[in-house]
């Protein structure tokens, strides 16, 4: 008995082949209702170690272990089925040895059915990405400000204002390119060292805090929709305030709970007459 074809969905190469040619549009998405909504915009999903800070409360990524990346794996797959979906390895789940970074990487994939891994590093992690590579598993890359080393960087700071930071990062693009990564994400760099690395690497480059020059950008969706308004980094634009409108919401309801308003009869269930 056949099936009906499924839709097809975005792949690896296919976000690689868009570089040069239309920009790469890439958010965050971390639950199945978010993702749905998300998807028919978006060429990339990201389901990314940020969601410790955006839905655990947690003060840097550090704290986020594989169980909770599945199982946001698992949830933005149900929401899918155009674009491509890449999930993070945490920290502590790949740095250890390349054979360490292939188990945890297959595991990502089998279980979630996501479409390829993102691990932070440059030159120090391209045996790594040159593993997993050459093993079936697409890599999307991350150079720049890397959040899982924020202990170690010296906080969430741009980087490439010195020639020293500008020679390492640029190093860290070729190393990453050269070790196969379809994709890496180029956050908080200097914007003409991100235009810069755009045009030298095969890999298509997203940008947070980069360059418009970049092949893709990509925004932490809840501070795309502005669910924070206590601290707004200097690279992200609010397309929503969304915050306001749920602290809206949730007073309007407190308000006619209290004035008992509602619920009202319209939203109760009443005894059915007999026939």
């Amino acid at each position: 008995m056949s099936t009906p074809p499924r839709q097809k969905r975005l792949t690896p190469a296919d976000i690689t082949a868009l570089k040069g040619n239309r920009p790469i549009v890439s958010l965050t998405a971390y639950t199945t209702p978010i993702a749905r909504i998300l998807d028919r915009h978006c060429n990339l999903l990201l389901v990314g170690d940020s969601l410790g800070m955006v839905l655990y409360g947690m003060d840097t990524t550090v704290g986020v272990t594989m169980d909770m990346m599945v199982a946001h794996g698992q949830a933005v797959m149900r929401g899918v089925s155009r674009a491509c979906v890449i999930v993070d390895l945490p920290f502590g789940s790949y740095q250890e040895s390349k054979e360490q970074a292939f188990r945890n990487a297959v595991r990502l994939m089998k279980e979630t059915g996501c479409d390829g891994v993102k691990l932070e590093g440059g030159a120090e992690m391209a045996e790594t990405v040159a593993f997993l590579v050459s093993r079936g598993v697409p890599v999307f890359g991350h150079i720049g400000l890397m959040p899982q080393q924020v202990n170690t960087s010296g906080g969430y700071r741009s980087k490439g204002h010195s020639e020293a930071e500008q020679d390492k990062i640029r190093r860290d693009a070729k190393a990453i390119d050269e070790a196969g990564a379809f994709a890496m994400v180029i956050e908080g760099t200097v914007e003409p060292l991100a235009r810069e690395i755009t045009t030298t690497v095969m890999a298509a480059t997203i940008g947070i805090g980069a360059s418009p020059a970049c092949d893709g950008q990509i925004l932490v969706s809840d501070d795309m929709l502005g669910l924070f308004n206590e601290f707004k980094p200097r690279f992200v634009k609010h397309y929503s305030e969304l915050a306001e409108v749920i602290e809206k919401a949730a007073g309007d309801y407190a308000t006619e709970v209290k004035e008992r308003v509602f619920p009202g009869q319209e939203h109760t269930f009443q005894i059915r007459p007999k026939k």
